[in-house]
């Protein structure tokens, strides 16, 4: 079983600086982490390996610092990784990543199955899986909570629908976006990270790809645009009382009614 893993750095702090001008969010220099659901992802393609098999290779799209997550990902046992880095691929939206990734895992072919997380903590689209399935032609099911069994043809598993669960046999090779259910992911081992220390991670630029038409990559490539944005505000409000405990009660059925909480009633109304 040959299965490619697409993966993402994330902002490892809800605390990031946005671009103003093209809406998006500055990543460079910032705390990063390897996207939770994508642990799931790697986890579920090892234990396909130990099982039936094969290799495990993984692809990320990202600045040059992402590479910290795919040699993670060797310290996991993956076997090789891929990271797309080129300015061309800045700002792009979930078609133009899609897309993107999609011309790096066809230039990675032969593959069995492509695996991704349920979704990625930044974007919280849970579209990039799938719309990769329709560039390269290939079927794709998200939601997937179990593998039951898999041969060289076809993979059966079991989706998680929320208010049932179904069994579906798929052709491979297919695409597979896990649910956190699916396995524990194991941490990362010291060991095999120093056997892996000096492994290389090869970068492809737009040149590596079969596509080369800039209009097709990052802000050029993608269709939606986003129009204001803007941090949360983190400062709140906070008021201490301390009195008697009928007097308190008093105050705060008042409050929850000037907010609007409560209908305007009496206390004991």
């Amino acid at each position: 079983m040959h299965s490619i893993v697409c993966i993402k750095q994330v902002p490892g702090t809800n605390k990031v600086n946005m671009d103003p001008d093209s809406g998006t969010l500055i990543r460079s220099g910032a705390e990063a982490k390897l996207n939770p659901y994508d642990l799931y992802a790697i986890e579920t393609a090892l234990r396909l390996k130990e099982q039936y098999g094969g290799t495990v290779r993984v692809i990320s799209m990202g600045p040059p610092q992402a590479e910290a997550i795919i040699r993670e990902a060797y310290s996991m046992g993956a076997d090789d990784g891929i990271l797309l880095s080129d300015s061309s691929f800045a700002g792009s939206d979930v078609l133009a990543t899609s897309y993107t990734l999609s011309r790096g895992i066809e230039r990675m072919a032969p593959y069995d199955l492509i695996l991704c997380g349920k979704q990625t903590t930044d974007g919280d689209t849970a579209q990039v899986g799938p719309e990769i399935a329709e560039f390269l032609g290939i079927p794709s099911v998200s939601a997937v909570r179990m593998i039951q069994q898999a041969d060289r043809n076809t993979i059966t598993i079991e989706m998680d629908l929320q208010s049932e669960i179904q069994i579906l046999k798929a052709e491979l090779p297919c695409l597979l976006a896990v649910d956190k259910d699916i396995f524990q992911p194991r941490l990362p081992s010291y060991r095999r990270k120093q056997e892996t220390k000096d492994r290389p991670v090869q970068i492809w630029s737009l040149s590596d790809l079969a596509d080369q038409d800039t209009d097709h990559y990052g802000l050029n490539g993608s269709p939606t645009q986003v129009m204001r944005i803007f941090p949360p505000e983190s400062g709140r409000r906070q008021e201490i009382w301390r009195d008697r405990g009928e007097v308190l009660a008093d105050a705060l059925f008042a409050k929850l009614q000037d907010l609007k909480l409560l209908p305007a009633v009496g206390r004991h109304g």
